[in-house]
């Protein structure tokens, strides 16, 4: 859907996985979990720091089946255990000097019975090519979390 205030692409996705909202939020939010689990298919997790504060920050390495790494960097926003976090998003090195290029993530948990329904809000994506990446990206990393809270 178009954000008219900026002109940009937004994405939702959602997914229910095992376990209560404390735990799928430090899955979410605890770099050596984050390791066991973030990506789509093919991608490998190969750095990931968390500063799981407000003005805090995070760095993620995705390994691509090539060896090269786009690095996702951003800024914590808000930060609400276990029920919210919001960030924002930069995608490889280039970007992160540009606030212009800020994506905005929001993830919430929230309980379903015994299960948590995470929902990504994935905004100010700047073109189809991009949106159609994160689509994928977001589907995959989801299905990642549900495999990795299922064997935990």
């Amino acid at each position: 859907m178009i954000d008219g205030a900026a002109a940009s692409l937004s994405l939702l996705v959602r997914r229910t996985v095992r376990g209560n909202p404390e735990a799928v939020f430090k899955a979410w939010t605890e770099p050596d979990q984050v390791m066991r689990w973030w990506g789509p298919a093919n991608v490998r997790c190969a750095e990931c720091t968390i500063e799981l504060r407000v003005g805090g920050g995070y760095r993620i390495a995705n390994r691509l089946p090539d060896d090269s790494i786009i690095w996702i960097t951003g800024e914590f926003l808000r930060v609400e255990p276990p029920h919210l976090i919001e960030y924002t998003w930069r995608r490889g090195l280039e970007t992160a000097a540009d606030p212009e290029r800020n994506e905005r993530v929001t993830v919430r948990f929230t309980t379903r019975a015994d299960q948590t329904e995470v929902t990504v809000a994935h905004s100010r994506i700047v073109d189809q090519a991009d949106y159609d990446s994160h689509e994928h990206g977001w589907a995959g990393c989801l299905e990642g979390l549900a495999d990795y809270l299922d064997t935990a």
